[in-house]
Formats: C-alpha cells, sequence, structure tokens
C-alpha cells in the first residue's frame, strides 16, 4: 500500500485551496496517468485521493460500545493523509519506484512535489515467526 502524505511542515508548498485551476488539473491529470499507467502494467488493484481534514472524523469507542465521533484531524495537524494506491509488484523495490514517481506530482508553477509516499507491504496473515 502506497499512502500519500501531504505535510505542510517544512516545505514552502502553498494550501491546495490556493493553486490555480490549472495547478489544480495538471495535478489531477498527473493522477489520472498514474493510474493509467499501473493498469496497464498490470499492476494496480486500487487507489483513491481522501477528502482533508475538514471532512475527516476520528471515531473511538465510547464506554458502552457506541461510537464517540469527534471532528479530526485539527487544522494545527502539520500532516494528512491525502490518498492510497494499493498495487500488486513482483517485488517490494517495484514499490519503492511507483512511490518515487508518485512523489514527483506536480504543484503550483508545476514544480514537483516531492510528497512523501509510504510503502507499506499488506499483510495475508501474520507473520511466520509469530
Amino acid at each position: 500500500m502506497l499512502l500519500m502524505q501531504f505535510s505542510a511542515a517544512g516545505t514552502d508548498i502553498p494550501p491546495v485551496d490556493t493553486w490555480t485551476p490549472e495547478e489544480f488539473r495538471a495535478h489531477l491529470d498527473f493522477m489520472g496517468e498514474v493510474n493509467a499507467k499501473l493498469m496497464a502494467d498490470g499492476e494496480f488493484v486500487q487507489g483513491e485521493g481522501l477528502g482533508g481534514p475538514p471532512q475527516a472524523r476520528i471515531v473511538r469507542a465510547g464506554a458502552d460500545g457506541a461510537p464517540v465521533v469527534t471532528e479530526g484531524p485539527f487544522a494545527e495537524t502539520k500532516e494528512f493523509l491525502a490518498g492510497f494506491w494499493i498495487v500488486d509488484c513482483e517485488t517490494p523495490q517495484r514499490a519503492v519506484e511507483i512511490a518515487a514517481f508518485i512523489s514527483t506530482a506536480p504543484g503550483p508553477g508545476g514544480r514537483p512535489l516531492n510528497m512523501p509516499i509510504e510503502v507499506h507491504p499488506v499483510m495475508s496473515g501474520p507473520p511466520q515467526e509469530m
């Protein structure tokens, strides 16, 4: 699983709601091209962009098991999960290569964002050593 993190901390990337429509469209077009290439290569399983922090909720079970819902992550959160891909690759190195390419998604002025992309193996069961 490839997790696209967006972080305003330590970057000069302006918030996405300040991008021009053309900059935002170029970003979305790039993501569409990533998905199309992964599909053509037989590596795409699933991928989605996610709503930003204003649409997210944090849920915990209350004392009686009923959901306790709070808004969040909050505006002061420095990073959030922006999207994900599940890919089926021959090797872990190939997943790293895909993640590096996704990281080059264009932002304002067409500059690569170089966003961090986390790479996690999807486990089909407990580790064998358990």
